[in-house]
């Protein structure tokens, strides 16, 4: 099967370390698991842009980017849940991993940097998820591999929708400010997590 794969080298050079093999092998472990927690990562990625379009209402370059960004999210959640139905996967709650809250944890109160900070950890899930996407796809099945490969080209434009946005809003160069939630995430995905989720880090070790 011949797919072409977007260029990803902004994605790996602004993140600062690749997913551990770990996650690779626990993710291939359990496809299932997978697959439900991709589910809630499209949703929490479509609510996400939705709470932004409702907060800030004078930002229309935000309104549009975000409008077409939950659209693609959602459709994202649609095309996961009916591979999960297809494979007789049923959709269970689960928790969360603590990825999302450890970057989000360090967002600031005071506006404008809480909206500084709410895109940059925006950016920096989805180059994250385009990077796992990425390293998963190769190893999975030719259905799931197909998928897998279709979303790097949005979640990369979504990456860099989201960081255009946090500097558009800012009157300071974010780049210290981007450097420094990266480490934040760093520490995420190369410590030990108890259980296995997309975004987690290293499996089985809490």
């Amino acid at each position: 099967m011949s797919i072409e794969v977007p260029d990803l080298s902004a994605i790996h050079d602004f993140l600062l370390c690749p997913t551990p093999d770990a996650w690779v092998e626990a993710a291939l472990s359990e496809p299932a698991l997978m697959l439900v927690d991709h589910a809630n990562c499209e949703k929490k990625a479509a609510g996400t842009a939705l709470n932004l379009m409702f907060r800030y209402l004078d930002n229309f370059d935000l309104l549009n980017k975000m409008s077409r960004l939950a659209r693609e999210e959602l459709r994202h959640f649609e095309q996961v849940i009916a591979i999960m139905k297809k494979r007789g996967i049923a959709y269970p709650h689960i928790s969360a991993s603590r990825y999302a809250a450890g970057l989000r944890n360090e967002v600031r109160s005071a506006e404008p940097g809480r909206l500084v900070d709410t895109l940059i950890c925006g950016a920096i899930i989805e180059a994250r998820s385009c990077e796992r996407f990425a390293r998963i796809a190769p190893h999975l099945d030719d259905e799931l591999q197909k998928f897998y490969f279709s979303l790097l080209k949005s979640e990369a434009r979504h990456f860099r929708d989201y960081l255009s946005l946090a500097q558009s809003v800012s009157d300071e160069d974010i780049e210290p400010r981007v450097q420094a939630l990266l480490e934040v995430e760093r520490a995420l995905v190369e410590s030990g997590d108890g259980e296995f989720r997309f975004h987690s880090g290293v499996p089985g070790i809490a």
